[in-house]
């Protein structure tokens, strides 16, 4: 049995699909589009298994928004793979049943039999409502109606019933009784779009036509306009020769029929129930609800940043001990390529997607809290005139603020934002926020060039600047994408302001995890594939002569610098390590040896492929100062931004695993000079080479992580947008900044 379950948005919806599938769910997106399609699984008494369909919320069939013309083409069977729904299981709040009944009351216009819930009981009792719900089934034409609390768990046992007998019996809502005026125009356009396109409608999707001046299902259609105008005009022209207006005929009917279901259904007790409102007194203030909002948005940033942090360096440290073990491994000890490929690909590819796992559940933790708990409406409708001038909406704030935390579980944050262009736009802009992978970018740059040069209070602004920087063009190209690109219509922004309520914990956490759980199904094997390539790039071809080259090299440094002969330097690089003074000491290193190893490594990056085509692009990056070996830093940053620093570590000899406090990595780019050309001698790294790295990286989408979840929540072509964009804009702006330092 294949159930649609359907109502407004703020009704209780995701906490009864939750309580009837519980574990058994299953998230992905509807065929050709980027809405979430979630399904679940469970047993009628009778032993019968239950598709629950969880379609998104919507509160009328006038589908204008992505979101509501998949929920309408689910209902209507025009999506792929998605057959229709035996039942309908229609979610109203029982508090504000005249509004929420209008939904069903379209819905039966489809004539699928349905059972309709009314949910938040406990709020309606806590307001002294009593409802007759044996009253309002007969008005309705006999459709169970079945009281619930599906944060308390109360009604669910009824709904199963409900449901069991509705297959055995299956029930439809009475529709609404349409003057013939009415019947004989929506006829009139059915009769006309089978004829002139070949297609089939039901009465509900004529009405659509007939009652919405820019309904979507025309797209569907293909109904020509020179064919479609007519034929409209005259059905609209006989619904005003009645005395209506065809734009407005559909609500007056429904609610007029609704008004008359209710009578003597609901009695109001006029209990006091105040509490909402002296909340938003405060929570909704010019002055005070921003400073609350603000103080909230800063709680939820500091929270990504500070306290992933800790499972982040959990996760990053037995990724390194995986390496270790693997490294230790005595099978491996001849097969150095198999032995990198299992520790450098496959143990840091899964690395590289788990380390955001702590953040993405900490976001989506907070998030969930937000919605549940009644204040994200709040929030937005705050924020709204802040962005609403650039075409973003107030739900646009949050994911723009966690941003800067880390851009993947931001973007998964925008599914919050209703209108799918308003939605686009802030995923697009979103990795523009400096996130914490370019915190070691900038203090590896400032800490080795700015503050040693111009103090610790510049050094402070700087790093105030680079996390402004991205802001500072997200705003400009928000506004450019939404009224050039995606052209978004002005609109008021409409939402409701549900009730305040304590969020549900086990609803908190399900939330938390299955949002990680399709981070890791669907972006994590796109970042794992990144790797790996990038690892087989950096490794390649792996000619045996280059280390022989760099050993005798290094051997005649050695006999040279301490004036002895060859064959006795050479003696000195490949001795064994001397023994420990005692077992509390570290592994033995021959520091000869070790240099050895580096130079090898940083030799064997420069012949790579990656370090042969950092070589063969390092003309366009010329302009903004940098060399070869920044060139593949930025190439083999792609999967993680912060790898840069790790990759100037091997290239400039100092070995794996250099970090950007790193005394030693910031001396040796200083030494750095330009090995020839008109530049032979001078410092490679400058101020203004520095300054440009850093904003070349705050502007440039330098991330698979994000690229791979842009490309899984708004399609491949968003994400190369993205990456053309961005890459561009960072090149221009270091190419400036460099060339400005130059005349400075």
């Amino acid at each position: 049995m294949r159930v649609a379950l359907i109502g407004n948005p703020n009704t209780g919806k995701t906490t009864l699909f939750n309580a009837l599938t519980g574990l058994r769910q299953r998230v992905g997106n509807y065929p050709g589009v980027t809405v979430a399609k979630k399904s679940g699984l469970f047993s009628l008494a009778d032993g019968t298994k239950v598709e629950l369909i969880d379609l998104p919320g919507i509160y009328s069939l006038a589908a204008q928004s992505l979101d509501e013309r998949v929920a309408l083409d689910v209902l209507c069977n025009h999506i792929a793979d998605t057959p229709p729904p035996d039942a309908l299981l229609v979610v109203c709040d029982a508090a504000n049943l005249l509004r929420n009944l209008f939904l069903p009351s379209q819905l039966a216009e489809l004539g699928i039999p349905m059972v309709l819930v009314l949910n938040h009981m406990d709020e309606a009792r806590r307001r002294g409502m009593t409802l007759d719900t044996e009253l309002l089934s007969r008005r309705l034409g006999g459709v169970p109606v079945v009281p619930c609390s599906a944060v308390r768990a109360e009604g669910v046992p009824e709904i199963r019933a409900a449901l069991a007998a509705l297959r055995e019996s299956p029930v439809k809502a009475s529709r609404v009784a349409w003057d013939a005026p009415v019947q004989a125009a929506v006829e009139r356009v059915r009769a006309a779009i089978e004829r002139d396109t070949g297609k089939s409608l039901q009465p509900a999707e004529a009405q659509r036509v007939l009652f919405d001046a820019n309904s979507p299902v025309l797209e569907r259609l293909a109904w020509p306009a020179a064919k479609r105008e007519p034929v409209l005009a005259e059905a609209r022209e006989l619904i005003r020769k009645s005395g209506a207006n065809p734009f407005a005929v559909e609500a007056l009917r429904h609610y007029a029929r609704l008004r008359q279901a209710l009578a003597g259904v609901v009695s109001e007790g006029g209990a006091a129930t105040g509490v909402t409102q002296r909340l938003d007194a405060v929570l909704l203030h010019r002055v005070w609800g921003t400073v609350i909002f603000v103080a909230a948005s800063l709680l939820v940033f500091l929270s990504i940043f500070w306290l992933a942090k800790f499972p982040m360096d959990w996760i990053s440290a037995g990724v390194d001990r995986v390496k270790d073990a693997v490294g230790a491994m005595a099978w491996l000890g001849d097969k150095p390529m198999l032995h990198s490929l299992l520790s450098d690909g496959v143990v840091g590819g899964v690395g590289a997607f788990l380390v955001f796992l702590p953040q993405i559940l900490i976001l989506f933790f907070f998030i969930s809290l937000l919605e549940d708990s009644g204040y994200m409406a709040r929030a937005a409708f705050l924020m709204d005139k802040l962005f609403s001038w650039c075409g973003l909406n107030g739900k646009s704030f949050v994911p723009l603020l966690s941003g800067y935390a880390c851009a993947v579980p931001s973007i998964m944050g925008t599914r919050t934002i209703e209108d799918p262009k308003a939605r686009a736009a802030t995923a697009f802009v979103v990795p523009f926020m400096s996130c914490s992978a370019r915190f070691p970018v900038y203090a590896l740059m400032i800490g080795a060039f700015i503050t040693p040069k111009y103090g610790a209070w510049i050094g402070s602004l700087a790093m105030v600047g680079m996390h402004l920087l991205g802001l500072l063009v997200a705003v400009p190209t928000a506004f450019v994408a939404t009224r050039f690109f995606l052209k978004v219509r002005p609109q008021p922004f409409v939402l409701e302001m549900p009730r305040y309520q304590l969020p549900r914990l086990r609803d908190t956490l399900w939330r938390m995890w299955m949002n990680a759980r399709e981070f890791i199904e669907k972006a994590g094997t796109l970042i794992f594939a990144i790797t790996v390539v990038v690892w087989a790039l950096s490794w390649f071809p792996r000619d045996a002569a280059v280390a022989e080259r760099v050993k005798t090299g290094y051997v005649a440094e050695v006999a040279a610098r301490e004036n002895i002969p060859v064959a006795e330097a050479a003696k000195r690089v490949e001795a064994p390590a001397p023994e420990p003074a005692s077992p509390t000491e570290g592994a033995p290193v021959n520091p000869l040896a070790a240099e050895l190893d580096h130079r090898t490594a940083s030799a064997y990056i420069e012949d790579s492929y990656l370090g042969r085509f950092g070589k063969a692009v390092q003309p366009v990056f010329a302009p903004a100062g940098f060399d070869w070996k920044i060139t593949v830093g930025v190439l083999a940053s792609f999967p993680a931004r912060e790898v840069i620093v790790s990759t100037l570590g091997i290239t400039y000899s100092l070995g794996e695993g250099a970090e950007a406090e790193s005394d030693d990595l910031r001396g040796a780019m200083a030494r750095a000079v330009w090995p020839d050309g008109p530049k032979a001698g001078t410092p490679i790294f400058t101020v203004s080479v520095a300054v440009a790295i850093m904003a070349f990286f705050a502007l440039c989408s330098q991330c698979g992580a994000t690229l791979a979840t842009l490309s899984r929540e708004l399609g491949a072509r968003w994400a190369a947008a993205s990456f053309l964009y961005m890459t561009t804009l960072a090149w221009l702006a270091a190419v400036a900044i460099h060339q400005v330092g130059l005349l400075l």
